[in-house]
């Protein structure tokens, strides 16, 4: 698995979804629909999602603070 960091390329809003699809090899347009079918149940999507947006650094943060 790859290190869970928001691209700098291919990001829609905050770059959730795109990082997301990136650490579980599967396509961000995948994830997207995943994450927009799973608004339709109840719970804290939104609130997760703005969790991970502010939590997750930046592909450019992530490389500069890479060891």
């Amino acid at each position: 698995m790859t290190a869970l960091a928001r691209p700098s390329h291919g990001r829609v809003i905050g770059g959730v979804c795109a990082a997301l699809a990136r650490r579980f090899h599967t396509s961000a347009t995948t994830m997207r629909v995943i994450f927009l079918l799973s608004c339709l149940l109840p719970g804290p999507q939104f609130l997760l999602y703005l969790a991970l947006w502010i939590l997750l650094p930046s592909e450019e943060k992530a490389a500069r603070t890479a060891w």
